[in-house]
């Protein structure tokens, strides 16, 4: 059975010319961007491009973004697209804090990702066995558990110690681990502000150096989707589902029990993210998840519907987000960083025969380029929002070919094909 549905419910063929880069390409890509990190990092004065803390930061602002990007991704590979993400999200949160300050951050975490899973659950009974509107699902989701969470915020923290209306009382952070020797050597190395070595070395001091160990399961579930979704007959089969539900539930495939699994899980991966931002600030606040839950479908979106491109998209984003929290004069060195980047998008778009695109990204990286040597800072005004505009500029202007799930967001009846 495997084998003829790895036939049918693929039958649409890769994209001629499409070839995988090898490991040796992705490495010297990774060097390039390392050296001009260093560059920009000597030219501009500006040390927190590639200071470990900045890398830790980031983190810290990618891993929700991951999750929302992966919940988003399990869910549209069964072909049911999911736009509550924002609001799955901000039930971890509410979940987090209301088990985290009692119970401590593990169970915040155990509480938001159940509470995540029950919206997950309430999107695929919507659309999966209702036949709703998979956007209209989605919104009403993120409408509602926003107030879901106020109310219940107001219901259970008012009268608690250190809690409020819009807030929970405190909650302890998760464990984080250190490589004790490997963390020193790379501490000194990057003191010495050696041009490339010593960025290097920073930046995998961040890795290394109090990292949570909610990051570390982060990590391991993004590894474990591509492994699960990608190299066994249950991610085989839960992908045919997003591809060609009618011939895979020829073949014997349970094609409801697969997007109800996917969309669950979907939910369980956005709180998760949400318990994530709960944990890691140190309580629940309203608002806190700030459209996270829209910027991680962009992420996935950019990376091609698989788990390796949506985590470059959501790292992109957490590293935006700790340059703005450095202050001006870092945003100030990242408008010269997006100029370079947004060069190379427009001369890798016109290798691609993207020619509108190439000049979009052209123009604006020359007005980058332009605003960076004529000014001395960037106004405070916009250094909040600078995560968003880079990562959108970005993930829009370095389009691919994009590859959703052929049958995406499409109603599906059991025995239609007969």
């Amino acid at each position: 059975m495997t084998a003829g549905l790895s036939v049918r419910a693929g039958s649409t063929p890769p994209a001629r010319g499409k070839r995988k880069l090898p490991a040796l390409a992705w490495v010297g890509a990774i060097a390039a961007v390392l050296l001009v990190l260093s560059a920009v990092r000597v030219f501009a004065g500006a040390t927190d491009l590639t200071s470990s803390g900045t890398v830790q930061a980031a983190l810290t602002a990618a891993v929700p973004l991951a999750m929302a990007a992966l919940a988003g991704m399990w869910a549209e590979r069964a072909g049911v697209i999911n736009i509550g993400l924002e609001g799955m999200m901000v039930l971890g949160t509410f979940g987090a804090g209301f088990a985290g300050y009692q119970w401590g951050p593990w169970a915040g975490v155990v509480f938001g990702l159940l509470l995540g899973a029950i919206g997950g659950l309430l999107h695929a009974v919507a659309t999966v066995t209702f036949g709703v509107d998979h956007i209209i699902s989605g919104v009403a989701i993120n409408l509602l558990a926003p107030g879901l969470a106020l109310f219940l915020s107001k219901l259970y923290f008012s009268d608690a110690p250190g809690g409020g209306q819009k807030q929970s009382p405190r909650i302890d952070d998760a464990q984080k681990i250190t490589i004790p020797g490997l963390s020193d050597v790379l501490g000194a190395v990057e003191d010495k502000r050696w041009f490339f070595v010593s960025d290097v070395a920073g930046m995998l001091r961040g890795l290394v150096t109090q990292v949570s160990l909610l990051t570390v399961l982060a990590a391991l579930l993004i590894a474990g989707s591509v492994w699960l979704l990608w190299h066994t007959p249950f991610g085989l089969r839960l992908r045919s589902c997003g591809e060609a539900p009618v011939a895979a539930e020829s073949l014997g495939v349970n094609v409801y029990k697969y997007k109800y699994l996917a969309v669950t899980a979907s939910g369980a991966f956005a709180g998760l993210g949400g318990a994530f931002l709960a944990v890691s600030s140190g309580q629940f606040r309203d608002g806190q998840t700030s459209g996270r839950g829209f910027i991680g479908l962009a992420a996935m979106i950019f990376g091609n519907w698989r788990p390796g491109g949506l985590a470059a998209g959501a790292s992109l984003f957490g590293y935006t987000d700790a340059m703005a929290l450095r202050g001006s004069a870092a945003v100030h060195a990242l408008l010269l960083l997006l100029g370079i980047a947004l060069v190379v998008v427009a001369v890798l778009q016109l290798r691609s025969g993207h020619h509108v695109l190439s000049s979009v990204a052209g123009f604006l990286g020359v007005l980058f380029g332009f605003w960076y040597f004529s000014s001395d800072a960037v106004p405070a005004e916009l250094v909040g929002a600078a995560p968003y505009v880079v990562t959108l500029l970005v993930l829009g202007l370095a389009s691919q070919r994009l590859r959703p799930p052929k049958f995406i967001g499409a109603p599906y009846l059991r025995g239609q094909g007969k």
